[in-house]
């Protein structure tokens, strides 16, 4: 009897083992056959045509305007069908059956306010603001995968969905999506993000939390404005902000565990003109940070009371906006482990095991957040680094340059995720 108990075991053992060598192999092909596609002549002439065509005329969030139409324009060169606008120039394409599985694919369309410096025949024409964030990347990227994914869709076993949102930089555009319903009924979600401090070819993200959620805040105090030579006479608001604001930094060197990750900046202070004249008021902003979204909520708790408290103490009254409509604070990017799992396989299919790394966890924050928050999700970044063209600026910067080797690439680690998870969710319903 125990042998065969023993038997069964190893014979299960085989099955299980001949199974996944089968999927493995048919990744491996899968993701080579979409890679190949993407480094096409043709095909990555296309991709670079439109990222530049984009990155000429950066929009900033909500005013995605010509984006947006050129988005729809290659979308209907390709047949695809799709809704807008979502969240004033958002777009969802849709690309298979229409039955479920609904997976989506993201890419955020929004440029930055910075002034291009970089000397080259496609910088941008619109004077203060420049793609810095790679965003034009993003959509080029999307845009190709919908391409690859058209020529397979017949074989896909469920619906991709092609999110293209505004707003990401710091305006919320994922949460405005979801509120007006683009993303209802999604199962799962991938992203993927430029990284100039990784070499092209490589990728990386990590399980759980991996960027911080962010918060915004403008303080106000108010006290009583006078003459310099008699401050007896007033209530200056200089004093209590500047003690304010070092009180703001003890949240984290005293009150925060330092294996804790938590940031509180204030990034401008705005008072008076006259060197001899004390104001009435004094404004003061920055950003909140933490590891969790519950570390936010406490770290705006923390900040609201002292700076009431220190106003307090120097006989000057304090308000605070912490900015929740128009600036809209960012959950934490936490990648659910099962969905991380699955595009980690992916990447190592495209790229091999050693060019799929282990991101470390940052302070920046990202407004995918608000899918993860809803869905299954996974967010990772792209390496766009080639020290032999000095792509090697980072994200912001007005010397922002990618290697445009990274479009296919990114067009091709899409299409692989979403047609694998599509074939593994439907083996799993079988």
């Amino acid at each position: 009897m125990a042998w065969l108990c023993l038997f069964m075991i190893l014979s299960t053992c085989q099955t299980t083992w001949a199974l996944d060598t089968r999927s493995e192999s048919k990744l491996s092909h899968l993701t080579r056959e979409l890679l190949e596609s993407a480094r096409e002549p043709e095909f990555f002439e296309w991709l670079k045509r439109i990222r530049r065509r984009i990155h000429e005329d950066p929009e900033l969030a909500f005013e995605e305007h010509n984006t947006s139409q050129l988005i729809r324009s290659e979308l209907d060169s390709l047949g695809i069908e799709y809704k807008w606008p979502f969240a004033k120039t958002g777009v969802v394409g849709s690309i298979g059956s229409g039955l479920q599985p609904w997976f989506g694919l993201r890419a955020d369309m929004d440029a930055l306010p910075i002034q291009e410096m970089v000397e080259w025949e496609h910088k941008s024409k619109n004077n203060g603001k420049m793609h810095a964030c790679g965003h034009d990347a993003h959509v080029t990227m999307l845009l190709g995968a919908a391409k690859l994914l058209e020529r397979m869709k017949d074989e896909l076993k469920g619906t991709v969905k092609l999110v293209f949102q505004p707003g990401e930089e710091s305006y919320g555009g994922a949460y405005h999506m979801i509120k007006e319903g683009a993303l209802d009924n999604f199962q799962g979600i991938f992203g993927l993000h430029v990284a100039p401090e990784i070499p092209v070819g490589t990728v990386d993200s990590r399980p759980g939390p991996m960027l911080a959620a962010s918060g915004r805040f403008i303080a106000t105090i108010k006290g009583k404005g006078g003459h310099a030579a008699r401050p007896q006479d007033t209530r200056d608001p200089v004093v209590a902000a500047s003690f304010a604001i070092l009180a703001l930094q003890q949240i984290v060197s005293r009150e925060t565990d330092p294996l804790y990750a938590r940031v509180v900046s204030v990034g401008f202070v705005e008072a008076g003109q006259a060197g001899n004249v004390i104001p009435e008021t004094v404004r003061f902003g920055g950003s909140v940070r933490s590891i969790t979204t519950e570390g936010l909520v406490s770290l705006q708790q923390r900040v609201m009371q002292i700076v009431e408290m220190q106003a307090a103490v120097h006989q000057c009254t304090a308000s605070l906006d912490f900015m929740e409509e128009k600036m809209r604070p960012y959950p934490s990017t936490v990648n659910d482990e099962a969905m991380y799992k699955h595009a980690k396989q992916v990447g190592e299919a495209l790229l091999g095991e050693s060019n799929v790394l282990l991101a470390p966890m940052t302070m920046g924050a990202e407004d995918f957040s608000f899918y993860s928050q809803k869905m299954k999700a996974a967010f990772f970044f792209i390496g766009t680094k080639n020290e032999t063209v000095k792509t090697v600026k980072r994200l912001h910067s007005p010397y922002f340059v990618i290697d445009e080797e990274v479009l296919s690439i990114g067009a091709a680690f899409h299409a692989a995720v979403a047609i694998s998870y599509l074939d593994r969710h439907a083996i799993d319903t079988q």
